[in-house]
């Protein structure tokens, strides 16, 4: 044997790709390597996951936009006289401001694109952010250990609008300046501090000549640096804390059945960026949106007709439009405009006060200190559900208040009358929509057992020996059956004792609270079936010749069968029921050494079982 080290020659050794040599280049600095388990990250597939990304990247565009008009306008309350190409206002003193908006939107090439896509592109971020957000409650995603995610997604939603408030204003237009007038006053009715935030905020007495400028520092400085740390830190929590995910075959709390970061992710991610890019452009291009010079430049002394801002500020217009003008005067000649306190200030407050704690509401009712990592199914939680729906349509009723004078025109009805309808229905609508809400989760639920003990409805109708007429119906496959036996269900906790052994219980009222909050949101629900009620059902079904039960009635402790029957040992099993030994099952059932998912084998979740048909 040779010692002799024997080197091979340069052009018999392997070739390295050029884009390896790129990587270990940047390894060697930076250290890319260490970030592999973020690379390999994985992400569930779901469609209401898609408005938090509508959300973040109509964010990107407004700051690429926003850049852009940086450069052309001038946030100046100086008075000039236009002599700019729209020959309607030519002559026309107005402010610097409201001059550069115009030159923008008629002398800047695609100035008015970029506009309107900026404008645009913030109506969309609020409005996806409203819906992501209706999606985290309705699915209880806001519970442990997300609670802190829940209140920075919270704060971000208050401050993009009031951001998209600040950029509305900054044209000085007539339209923007009623606003800005119902701001100044509603600061105004603030008790004690009123006076203060308004010379605070407008530097003067209304009008003022620096609101302007300090609302452009506001929009361009202050709130997009807070919202870009808040968005960091809420995607990192995401990364954190793991994607939520619905229940299912081979999910667990301890587990995420889905697709990596890179490169599948990050593929579909970036497409769906150019998509909602490009349905954004489109809007600019050839939907109009605040055409300034239609309204011409804001004089205090003037208003137009049918005022109306945009939609995520609808319900506080029509809160105020609505409120009687009710006042009184407090010893030492102090007036409290309750007309403007109540609709513009304490409402709003309340509305996010309760959107805000309502996380930890529903925690101390429960006393749940667990960890929860897969979602609900609205109907599962018809308390909840209904209270989400009774808070919208509380929404929509002084949304559609704030457009009285507007329906009234277009409709050829009473303006009084409108008023007063709603009026009644700030307090009527969201009554009903909760009653009728929560029956239809309930509903629901009741149709979710029926599929579980009857089958489901193939849509086949037999005829019997006798003469009778029957719908056929076939057991569910393992992926429904799983889905709808994997049903969490709290208990209400019970009703605390008065006094034990003579001694009166020092916390029977706030245990009395809690009874009485847990009954509220958990009484009532329907129960899932028993395994004995399953096996029962199944022996039923069986009877009817090439009947093949995706249950077989062996189900696991805790009432969650597999399709064979063969339950792992946390009770969660696959859809062929065989599961890993840590209980981390894939999406057909067969898990890797490691109990992570096996992609590589096809999911046997979506086949559907042959219809039972009788005889």
């Amino acid at each position: 044997m040779s010692t002799t080290e024997e080197r091979a020659s340069h052009s018999a050794r392997t070739p390295v790709h050029k884009g390896e040599r790129i990587a270990d280049w940047a390894d060697e600095r930076l250290g890319i390597y260490n970030f592999r388990f973020l690379i390999r990250k994985v992400f569930p597939d779901h469609w209401s996951f898609m408005f938090g990304e509508i959300a973040l990247y109509s964010f990107i565009v407004l700051i690429l936009t926003g850049i852009w008009l940086t450069m052309f306008f001038d946030p100046s309350m100086s008075e000039t006289v236009y002599q700019g190409s729209h020959v309607p206002l030519q002559g026309i003193p107005m402010s610097q401001a409201y001059a550069s908006t115009l030159h923008i939107s008629f002398d800047v090439r695609g100035g008015l694109l970029i506009r309107q896509l900026h404008h645009w592109s913030a109506l969309i971020m609020i409005g996806a952010l409203c819906i992501h957000t209706l999606r985290h409650f309705l699915t209880g995603s806001f519970r442990r250990p997300r609670e802190v995610n829940w209140l920075i997604g919270f704060v971000m939603l208050v401050l993009v609008t009031l951001e998209g408030f600040v950029g509305y204003s900054l044209p000085d237009d007539l339209l923007s300046g009623t606003g800005l007038r119902i701001a100044e006053g509603v600061t105004l009715a603030i008790p004690v501090v009123g006076t203060y935030l308004t010379m605070f905020l407008f530097g003067g007495e209304y009008p003022s000549d620096q609101i302007i400028p300090r609302f452009y520092s506001i929009h361009i400085l202050l709130i997009p640096g807070i919202l870009v740390a808040l968005v960091s830190i809420h995607l990192i929590y995401v990364f954190y804390h793991k994607h939520t995910q619905f229940r299912g075959p081979g999910r667990t709390e301890n587990n995420v059945v889905g697709q990596p970061l890179m490169p599948v992710y990050t593929a579909k991610a970036g497409g769906f960026f150019f998509l909602v890019f490009g349905l954004l452009a489109l809007l600019a291009g050839i939907a109009q949106i605040n055409p300034v010079w239609t309204y011409g430049p804001y004089r205090s002394d003037q208003i137009s007709q049918g005022s109306q801002p945009d939609w995520y500020m609808g319900f506080l217009e029509g809160a105020l439009r609505a409120m009687p003008a009710w006042e009184f005067t407090v010893p030492g000649g102090y007036t409290v405009n309750l007309g403007v306190l109540i609709p513009a200030v304490i409402l709003p407050t309340v509305m996010m006060m309760v959107i805000a704690l309502w996380p930890f509401l529903e925690a101390w009712v429960t006393g749940d200190k667990r960890e929860h990592h897969l979602l609900d199914r609205p109907r599962d939680h018809p308390t909840r559900t209904a209270f989400a729906c009774s808070f919208v349509a509380l929404y929509l009723v002084l949304f559609f208040g704030g457009a009285n004078d507007v329906l009234a025109e277009r409709f050829h009805l009473s303006l009084n009358q409108i008023t007063w309808s709603v009026r009644i229905g700030i307090f009527l609508v969201p009554a009903v929509t909760y009653i009728v809400t929560r029956r239809i989760c309930l509903g629901l639920q009741l149709r979710d057992r029926d599929k579980l003990l009857h089958g489901r409805e193939t849509g086949k109708i037999k005829r019997l020996p006798h003469g009778e007429f029957v719908e056929v119906h076939a057991p569910l496959d393992a992926a429904q059956g799983f889905t709808l036996l994997d049903r969490e269900i709290r208990e209400v906790l019970p009703a605390p004792a008065a006094q034990h052994d003579g001694v009166p219980n020092p916390r029977s009222r706030k245990e009395m609270l809690r009874h009485r909050l847990s009954r509220w949101l958990y009484g009532g629900q329907v129960a899932k079936p028993t395994p004995q009620e399953l096996r029962q059902a199944l022996e039923h079904l069986a009877h009817a010749p090439g009947a093949t039960a995706s249950l077989n009635g062996h189900a696991s402790s805790n009432g969650h069968a597999s399709s064979n029957g063969h339950a792992s040992s946390n009770g969660h099993a696959s859809s062929n029921g065989h599961a890993a030994s840590n209980g981390h099952a894939s999406s057909n059932g067969h898990a890797s050494s490691n109990g992570h998912p096996d992609n590589g084998r096809p999911a046997a979740v979506g086949e559907r079982e042959p219809d039972q048909e009788l005889h």
